[in-house]
């Protein structure tokens, strides 16, 4: 029998065998819009630097979805060369690239006057520099085939700041505003572009950081007006709806899923 308290996810039916590469594949928010786009019968190249963690939610999405296809492809987003290679590659193998999640990041919370630079420099590269690199390669593919859809991962810290994240405010704040130059750049070659800024999300990698002491789940839970850490396939649904014919008017749109955060005044 049916959840009668599961929520009613909607369909997008445009999206049926359109090629998917989602970078950050293995885990948290990544892994989350695999299933989503699976379930709507897309074909998925999966990226991501942990070649078995890849390995692992591949052999799940065929699990869950029997038809499913998919391709694995290890690679840093830091380095410039694989990244072109890799979306070079979906390309060859599916033909095309219709929908590109950049969503590989890390955290960085430290207090500022400690920050190394090998620490600085990270946190860029990846957060930032790696979905320009991204984004360049997938804009390369959509432009020269007429279309595609860019949905850049980027933090609600990239719209409000917070304390001893001054590297990971920085590179979120870039991502919104690559997100909005390449939007205006490529609309007319039918590409959008978009940001996803998502609050604290339940993914494993905040719960490292609740675990170390970074982070007050309690706290977090009573500063957000809906009382509660979001999840990856809450995350995972905003991204449906902006790669979706649904949102075929919006571009350079940075949309916030934080539980009214960053809408909250009051503390």
């Amino acid at each position: 029998m049916p959840d009668p308290d599961a929520p009613r996810l909607a369909h997008y039916p445009d999206l049926r065998g359109k090629v998917v590469v989602c970078t950050g594949a293995a885990h948290g928010i990544g892994r989350a819009m695999l299933d989503a786009f699976a379930r709507h019968g897309c074909r998925l190249a999966l990226m991501d630097l942990d070649a078995g963690g890849m390995a692992t939610a591949a052999s799940q999405l065929g699990e869950r979805h029997h038809d499913v296809q998919t391709l694995c492809l290890p690679v840093s987003v830091r380095d410039d060369a694989a990244v072109e290679r890799a979306y070079a590659a979906a390309r060859t193998h599916f033909g095309r690239i219709d929908i590109a999640l950049n969503n590989a990041g890390i955290s960085m919370n430290k207090p500022t006057l400690e920050l190394s630079g090998e620490e600085w420099r990270r946190a860029i590269d990846i957060d930032l520099t790696g979905v320009f690199y991204c984004c360049q390669a997938a804009g390369r593919i959509m432009v020269d085939q007429g279309g595609g859809v860019i949905v850049n991962t980027a933090s609600m810290y990239g719209v409000v700041a917070a304390p001893e994240r001054a590297a990971y405010c920085a590179a979120k704040a870039g991502v919104i505003a690559l997100t909005k130059s390449l939007a205006v750049e490529w609309a007319c070659h039918g590409l959008r572009v978009n940001a996803l800024c998502p609050g604290y999300i339940r993914t494993a990698l905040v719960d490292d950081l609740i675990a170390r002491g970074a982070l007050d789940a309690g706290r977090i839970e009573g500063r957000a007006p809906m009382g509660r850490l979001g999840s990856p396939q809450e995350m995972a649904e905003v991204a449906l709806f902006l790669a979706s014919d649904a949102a075929r008017y919006t571009t350079g749109h940075a949309m916030l899923s934080d539980g009214g955060w960053t809408a909250n005044g009051y503390l």
